[in-house]
């Protein structure tokens, strides 16, 4: 049995570091526990000159990595940025003056044909005449020319078609013809296009279909022209090679006002499709498309321009006509400009 004296004291019983008080029991209660008054409390770091370097190293790196990152994943990436919406107005800056645009729809399946596959046969000739007005303050204006208008020539005693003047002298020729017809001043029309029957079928089908409504049944056959027309009435989704038989059809009752009638609905519905988002959005795949298959004097910059000054209107477009009088037998099926017939609208 050990005696009271090799016991060992409670205080060296104590496991190395639990002599300090608990700070959350508050001061020791025993005065006589001078080692615990002795032992010191928390001690406060010191600010080293070895610390101080090694704190500044640190702010620097993470400086620098913050920098980098931002390089990398800036904050305004482009990809998260809101987009604007695309829409007519946005396409390109609106012309400052009304333009107006000569479209000769060339009987022709491709440009440079030298037989148009059409009647009658032979180069090509203007299958449709559109005058197109372009105004930024106003809605779109489309005067269709009648192809059968008598125009005389000059050494000519017998009048020609309106429509046969692009086979016999080109843009020019028709140009000056229609400017003398609509009491246009040179150097109007601003801009051509011409337009063969094989650009309208891509065009179209480039624009995945247009909705229109053949307002009768449309049945033809030519078989020396390869043609065949069969459409149906009644609102439906048409191809381009559709499109094609609709504007080409003559109702023998109707004639050539009834052809000027069904280039309206294809007019209409091109620009309804043409202001669609995803149209747009694809404009530029279009115009490259269509290059090389039409002719124009038009830019691509000023193509986006007029468009956006077409499209960019909730109005409807306006149709405008020359008034003609009746055919008179002496000149076949050619009709005459009206005596009392205005010019379409002011040149300005």
């Amino acid at each position: 049995m050990s005696s009271r004296r090799d016991r060992p004291s409670p205080q060296s019983s104590r496991p190395s570091g639990q002599g300090q008080p608990d700070p959350r029991l508050g001061p020791p209660g025993d005065r006589n526990d001078r080692t615990a008054e002795r032992r010191p409390g928390p001690q406060q770091p010191r600010l080293t000159k070895a610390r101080l370097t090694s704190g500044a190293l640190m702010a620097i790196g993470a400086l620098l990595g913050a920098t980098a990152l931002g390089v990398i994943w800036h904050p305004r990436d482009k990809a998260f940025q809101p987009r604007l919406a695309l829409t007519p107005a946005t396409l390109s800056e609106k012309p400052r003056r009304p333009i107006t645009l000569l479209v000769i729809g060339s009987d022709a399946d491709q440009l440079g044909d030298a037989p148009n596959g059409a009647a009658p046969a032979g180069p090509a000739n203007a299958d449709a005449l559109l005058l197109i007005r372009v105004d930024r303050k106003g809605p779109l204006q489309v005067l269709n020319l009648p192809r059968e208008l008598a125009v005389k020539l000059p050494g000519r005693r017998q009048p020609v078609a309106l429509g046969e003047l692009y086979r016999r002298g080109g843009v020019a020729l028709t140009a000056a013809a229609v400017r003398e017809l609509t009491g246009l001043q040179p150097p109007r029309p601003d801009r051509y296009l011409i337009l063969p029957r094989g650009a309208l079928r891509d065009l179209v089908n480039g624009l995945g279909g247009l909705e229109i409504d053949p307002p009768r049944t449309m049945h033809y056959q030519d078989k020396a022209q390869k043609l065949k027309i069969d459409l149906q009435g009644g609102l439906q989704q048409l191809g381009g090679a559709q499109v094609e038989q609709l504007v080409r059809f003559q109702d023998k009752w109707l004639g050539e006002s009834g052809r000027r009638n069904d280039q309206k609905l294809v007019i209409t519905s091109l620009q309804e499709r043409l202001r669609q988002p995803e149209q747009l959005a694809k404009l530029s795949y279009l115009l490259q498309l269509l290059q090389g298959k039409v002719d124009t004097n038009l830019s691509p910059k000023e193509t986006l321009s007029l468009l956006a000054a077409g499209l960019d209107n909730d109005r409807p477009i306006t149709f405008v006509s020359l008034s003609l009088d009746p055919a008179k037998a002496s000149h076949g099926k050619l009709r005459q400009l009206s005596s009392n017939a205005k010019p379409p609208w002011s040149d300005n």
